[in-house]
């Protein structure tokens, strides 16, 4: 019996979901889009998840988009849906959207561990976590416009939200790859490191942020996501609504007191 298309796991706090097809570059599939919407669900459900980690299996690829044949082939009507999860989607397409995090918001932080090829819908789901750790061999893409295709990620909203509007206009229109080094330069990653070490720095920014107030973690990133594109005076009064419950929580208190009193805070999301 054949693993499943993305794995899922927790573990000390931190939630580990990996896009499992390395013989095909973890191209994106039915099952896999499926499989990674649930985990979306539960990891935004589980207040025992303080961060997540997505990655993609074996050393050769993040994820080089979606399946050309299987995933667009079916949308196309060029084959039938041939199992659970390719019946799901035909039942409900929004469950695509979800998979690559397009239309639902998981407020807990998101950090990437690129290796390899991160070219198509895979740089589209990589604009939707919130740090990102990339091998020096890494190679991003949003290679639609050369298939005549639309990235229907969310890129054309996001991008120019994140670099400068010429570096994203180029990516969008000219489909060319570009490396680990170009990603880093123009702001679309946090970090570039040796292929060995990804994981292990991708956990070193999860370890971190799940020592910090879960309540105000979660509200600064609602907050961010909230503010942006809007005018300055309506996002301030938007932090000033989703600061306020935080600073009055009990975990408000208890970090103070710690501080104070020399020893690491016991916060309990509350």
């Amino acid at each position: 019996m054949s693993e499943p298309a993305a794995l899922y796991e927790k573990k000390d706090g931190i939630a580990l979901l990996t896009m499992n097809r390395p013989e095909v570059r973890n191209s994106l599939n039915g099952e896999m889009l499926c499989r990674m919407a649930d985990a979306w669900q539960d990891i935004q459900d589980d207040p025992g998840v303080r961060a997540a980690i997505l990655t993609g299996a074996g050393d050769q690829a993040f994820c080089a988009g979606a399946d050309l044949d299987r995933l667009i082939g079916m949308m196309q009507g060029r084959r039938p849906p041939e199992t659970e999860f390719d019946k799901r989607i035909v039942d409900d397409y929004s469950i695509i959207y979800k998979g690559l995090l397009r239309n639902f918001e998981v407020t807990k932080p998101i950090i990437a561990a690129v290796r390899g090829y991160c070219v198509a819908g895979g740089t589209e789901i990589l604009q939707t976590t919130d740090i990102r750790v990339a091998a020096e061999d890494s190679r991003f893409a949003i290679a639609e416009v050369k298939w005549s295709l639309f990235p229907m990620g969310g890129s054309t909203v996001r991008l120019a939200r994140q670099i400068p509007f010429c570096n994203a206009m180029e990516i969008l229109l000219t489909g060319e790859q570009f490396s680990a080094q170009e990603a880093w330069r123009i702001g679309l990653i946090n970090k570039v490191v040796p292929a060995a070490q990804v994981m292990s720095e991708a956990r070193r920014y999860a370890d971190i942020i799940c020592e910090n107030g879960p309540l105000a973690v979660q509200a600064v990133k609602r907050s961010v996501l909230a503010g942006l594109g809007r005018p300055t005076a309506e996002a301030l009064q938007i932090e000033q609504e989703i600061g306020i419950p935080v600073s009055m929580s009990e975990d408000a208190r208890e970090g103070p007191k710690a501080f104070k009193e020399k020893r690491k805070p016991v916060f309990k999301g509350r």
